[in-house]
């Protein structure tokens, strides 16, 4: 369920009149200058030695990643990040291919092509920097999996890329990006130095970018199964037709809004996961849950630090909003779900108490384009600061697989049409 926000009855006059600059549902004979939207990415994090690719093939290996794109368009172009790297990050070189599935090295036959940057098929990405590939003529399509390979060849310091990815990579030693499968390759579930895929797509073609933690980076989902909450959004919307529209997950397992967790914290990283991505109209924030649970873990969970934590939570929202807005992003506010249930962060009530209030804001505070109401989706109507039996995956805390069909099924897709602040960009 969605409450709509400030500038709506102005946007459907406008609708109305046949002046709506701001309608993004684009016809099927979309017509004028294609642009760079973000069709998969996810968000960048620092590696620790559990996480990290062995020295040998950092230094001389192939990684080959497949990903799924949620918008198509007629060029594609990547991503590579260096973001949290200590030392010049080396590609040799890199491709891009379909891939035959997820799970699976192989590519379809014929599909590779040479990725290369600025005409070169090699790149050094200084730290801290991200690096663009040349644009690669490819018909890409909502669904399409795609696997990008790079051959990495100097021992850099820190590493960087997204621990959650619950899709299967691919590390072989050597030179091998050309190659048609990767059989003898070591496999991980992590994403390394990868950060977005983006598509030439059509004018009004737009990306809505969901940022949270471990709900959204999908706990529990199936690897290889694209079945968090954010897959089975792309589905509705392919399945709907009328919208030209990407689904970006940006969720951080342990992620809190404002503290670091297991990742950067989501007030901090806003700007590169959110703000710098081409071709984004909206910016779903769910977020809060381990905020208020580690509060309570790590025994810090005093009457002044609850109510110093909700103001700090509304001036981090508020702040977000404010930075959006003037970027030309409508922001939407997803309410807290339910984590008494939770034997891991074993919630008191004064912790249940601060969820309400948080939720109550959220559902209030007029700043906010429009608000999902995550809370109602998955409670127990009897126990309301339960999750419901059949959203539970058992642990109180996360949704089943269910429970991510339920949330991507209670959003009104109708609410990307339009953003008050929107501007051609």
């Amino acid at each position: 369920m969605i409450t709509l926000r400030r500038g709506r009855l102005a946007i459907a006059v406008l609708a109305a009149l046949g002046l709506g600059a701001c309608a993004f549902p684009p016809s099927a004979n979309d017509s004028g200058a294609r642009h760079w939207v973000a069709s998969w990415g996810t968000s960048q994090m620092s590696y620790g030695q559990a996480e990290a690719m062995p020295a040998e093939l950092w230094k001389d290996g192939t990684v080959r990643q497949v990903v799924r794109l949620s918008l198509g368009g007629s060029q594609v172009r990547v991503r590579i990040s260096n973001a949290y790297g200590s030392d010049m990050l080396v590609v040799n070189e890199a491709s891009i291919a379909r891939a035959v599935r997820p799970g699976s090295s192989e590519v379809v036959a014929g599909s590779l092509q040479p990725l290369r940057f600025n005409g070169s098929s090699a790149v050094r990405i200084p730290a801290g920097a991200e690096y663009v590939s040349d644009p690669v003529d490819l018909a890409a399509a909502s669904g399409l999996d795609v696997a990008v390979t790079m051959h990495l060849a100097n021992a850099a310091g820190q590493q960087t890329g997204h621990a959650g990815a619950r899709t299967t990579t691919y590390l072989a030693p050597g030179r091998q990006t050309m190659a048609a499968s990767l059989p003898d390759a070591k496999t991980v579930t992590r994403w390394h130095q990868l950060a977005d895929i983006e598509v030439s797509a059509a004018p009004l073609a737009r990306a809505v970018v969901v940022i949270g933690d471990s709900i959204t980076d999908g706990y529990g989902a199936t690897t290889d199964a694209n079945n968090r909450w954010t897959d089975h959004l792309v589905q509705r919307i392919a399945q709907d037709g009328k919208r030209q529209l990407a689904v970006i997950n940006a969720g951080i397992g342990g992620g809190r809004l404002l503290r670091e967790g297991l990742g950067p914290s989501l007030i901090t990283r806003f700007e590169r996961d959110v703000l710098a991505r081409n071709g984004v109209s909206h910016a779903v924030v769910f977020i809060g849950v381990n905020d208020i649970g580690v509060l309570r873990r790590s025994k810090e969970d005093t009457p002044q630090a609850i109510e110093a934590m909700l103001e700090d939570l509304k001036q981090a929202h508020l702040q977000m909003i404010a930075r959006a807005h003037s970027k030309g992003i409508c922001v939407i506010g997803a309410t807290i779900t339910p984590f008494m249930g939770s034997g891991y962060y074993a919630p008191a009530q004064h912790n249940e108490a601060l969820r309400q209030a948080v939720n109550d804001w959220v559902r209030s505070e007029k700043a906010f384009d429009g608000v999902l109401d995550f809370d109602a989706v998955l409670r127990d109507p009897s126990r309301p600061s339960y999750l419901a039996k059949a959203h539970d995956s058992g642990d109180g805390l996360h949704p089943s697989h269910a429970g991510y069909a339920a949330l991507a099924a209670a959003v009104p897709l109708q609410q990307f049409d339009n953003c008050a602040y929107s501007r051609l960009r």
